[in-house]
This record gives C-alpha cells, sequence and structure tokens, in this order.
C-alpha cells in the first residue's frame, strides 16, 4: 500500500451495469499465495468467522497453519509497518475468499431458498444496495463503465439524495475506514450514485 496506487475515486458517471461476482470460499488447502487475502475460519456443522486477513502458511512439524488476524490490525500492520499477532489456525479450517462468475441479479426469495448446507462457508452473492437493508459500514462494489468492479470499500452513510439529486451513498476505502478507528482522522469519502453501488 503506496503511493502508487491508483485513485481509488477516480470519475464515475450513470448507466445499468451487470451484477459484481459473488463472494465463493475456496479451502485454503488448495495452494495459492495467502499473504494478504481475505479468509474466513471454522467449523463444518459448527460455524464461520469472517472479516479475517492472512498471511502465508507455515508448517510446524506434520501440520499446516495460516496466520488469520482481524482485518482492521492487518490494515494498520501494512499502514504502519509493524509487527501485530497472528494466531495460527490450521490450513484445514480456512477458506480463502475468490470471486465466482457473474449471476443475473436475484431477488431475496422465501426462507427455504436461502437454506445452505453446513459443510463449508456459503457463497455470498452481492446485494443491490436498494436491497440491503443498511450499508453503513458494510463491504461495498462500486461497479465501473468498463465492466470492472471497484472492491475494498465501506459504505460509511445510508442511501440519501447527493447534491446533484440523485440517490447515493458515500464511501470509503477500506484503509481509511480503519484508519478512521485508530486514529480518528475522518476519511475521505465519495458519492456512489445507487445503481452503482451493491454490498458485498
Amino acid at each position: 500500500m503506496g503511493g502508487g496506487m491508483p485513485d481509488p475515486f477516480a470519475g464515475s458517471s450513470g448507466w445499468a451495469p451487470d451484477p459484481p461476482r459473488p463472494i465463493v470460499p475456496t479451502p485454503a488447502v488448495m495452494g495459492g499465495q495467502l499473504r494478504g487475502r481475505r479468509v474466513l475460519i471454522g467449523l463444518p456443522g459448527h460455524g464461520w468467522r469472517a472479516d479475517l486477513r492472512a498471511d502465508e502458511k507455515v508448517v510446524q512439524g506434520s501440520r499446516t497453519y495460516v496466520p488469520v488476524m482481524p482485518e482492521a490490525e492487518w490494515y494498520r500492520a501494512e499502514a504502519e509497518q509493524t509487527e501485530v499477532f497472528a494466531p495460527l489456525v490450521p490450513v484445514e479450517r480456512v477458506w480463502v475468499e475468490e470471486l465466482g462468475m457473474a449471476a443475473p441479479a436475484t431477488r431475496p426469495g422465501d426462507v427455504v431458498s436461502r437454506l445452505v448446507s453446513m459443510d463449508e462457508p456459503p457463497r455470498r452473492n452481492p446485494v443491490v444496495a436498494l436491497d440491503a437493508d443498511t450499508l453503513t459500514g458494510r463491504r461495498v462494489v462500486q461497479l465501473l463503465e468498463d465492466g470492472g468492479e471497484r472492491r475494498d470499500l465501506r459504505a460509511v452513510t445510508e442511501l440519501h439524495t447527493g447534491d446533484d439529486g440523485d440517490i447515493c451513498a458515500r464511501v470509503a476505502t477500506e484503509l481509511d475506514w480503519y484508519r478512521w478507528a485508530w486514529s480518528g482522522k475522518a476519511p475521505r469519502t465519495l458519492a456512489i450514485p445507487v445503481h452503482l453501488l451493491w454490498a458485498e
């Protein structure tokens, strides 16, 4: 994270894009680089914990572990170049958040259609900002005119009428969102039109 990163709030306008890709948890045992990746931890049949980041796997004896820390601590460690404590979680209890294939937008269904298997963390489909119960503090996706997605954003307001009369919500980068908590410095924000905004 440094000065070479592109401006996360460079230009947007109004048009109706396809929905963003869903989050599809993948077992960490399947390999790949883990440093900085979003992960979930848990036990099949028991439950899952999210909003975590991983470091690279470590081997102790015959077991492989993944250092895992709360996302807020990950961002602070990266921004301030400090060390943080990261508990070691057995690799078979870690799933990596991957982006799946985009699917047509659907409205929430009845309770039976929402049931999931307890064998693995559920796939998480994005929700149109208009259908989200609340937005403030949630991970959100901004859709771009070129069909791309801007992620690693947090909503800092609910939907409201912007200065130009359009319905929008204000967002900040996740780094600025977490820095707000540890430094008290209010984040730079951008108003995103509602038709370009989805909750992860």
